[in-house]
Order: structure tokens, then C-alpha cells, then sequence
């Protein structure tokens, strides 16, 4: 089952962008969109796993890009921000779309930039916990894509 969670007659572009789910092995969250506004002093994409309907829960996989420098993989877990994983390899451009897409593995998420596979996290918090996904930042979207299948 895939299930496209947009509205054509919504602007679909503004962020932040938020979207009720239901993640289990197999699951793949595939994000297409454009970084934008590099007038900014630091363009960042950020997406966030919540484990409720709302931004203070815990949060399972927090991804945020700083385009240019470094990538920032964590959890927050009881209100609190866990040790973060920097990376140091950045596969998206100011202004060019990318293809992300977060694969639920048994052990950990798999993430993939433009059919290339860039990072992994650990589960720390189960997948199955997850309810919803905020896409934001500095970023214009054109798709929001869950698929419940198989890759």
C-alpha cells in the first residue's frame, strides 16, 4: 500500500508540513522537494519522527541537514535531546531537487539522497511508535510519500 499524503488544491510547498503515519519495518518515507532561500546565512532541511500527534513528543529520528556543512541524526527521548551523530557529507545543493528517502530497517533507518545510500541511525525509539512525520525549514516540497510496502 502507498499512500501520497498531499492535497493538490493545498499549497503543498509551504512547511512546515505535517502528516499523521504509521511506520513499521519496510516503510519508506520518500520526500522530493527543492532547498530554497539561499539568502539565508545557513539553508537547513529538517525532518522530524514524532511518537504523537504533536511537537513536544518524543521525537524517534531527527534528521536536519545544515546544506553545505553537515548533517545532525538524532532522538529526544523524555524531553531530552540524546547524543546527536554528525556527518560531515552533504549530498543536496541550494536550489537543486533532491530524492530523500528513509527506508524502517529491522535495526535502524536507512537513509538514501538521490538513490544513493548516505546514513544510518540506529532505532533507539521503535519504529511503530512513530504517528508523525514534520517536514520544515528552508525548503519548497513537491511530494510527501509513504510507502507501506516493500522497496
Amino acid at each position: 500500500l502507498s499512500f501520497l499524503l498531499s492535497n493538490p488544491d493545498l499549497p503543498f510547498k509551504i512547511v512546515p508540513y505535517k502528516l499523521p503515519v504509521s511506520l513499521s519495518v519496510g516503510s519508506c518515507v520518500i520526500i522530493k522537494g527543492t532547498p530554497i532561500d539561499s539568502s539565508i546565512n545557513e539553508p537547513q532541511l529538517q525532518v522530524d519522527f514524532y511518537t504523537e500527534m504533536n511537537e513536544d513528543s518524543e521525537i524517534a529520528f531527527h534528521l536536519r541537514v545544515h546544506l553545505g556543512r553537515r548533517v545532525v541524526m538524532n532522538s529526544r527521548e523524555f524531553g531530552i535531546w540524546m547524543l546527536e551523530e554528525n556527518l560531515h557529507y552533504v549530498p543536496f545543493e541550494d536550489g537543486k531537487p533532491f530524492d530523500l528517502r528513509i527506508y524502517v530497517c529491522h535495526n535502524e533507518y536507512e537513509v538514501k539522497v538521490n538513490g544513493e545510500y548516505i546514513y544510518a541511525f540506529v532505532h533507539r525509539i521503535p519504529p511503530s511508535y512513530v504517528k508523525m512525520i514534520q517536514v520544515w525549514r528552508d525548503v519548497s516540497l513537491d511530494s510527501v510519500l509513504v510507502n507501506n510496502g516493500r522497496r
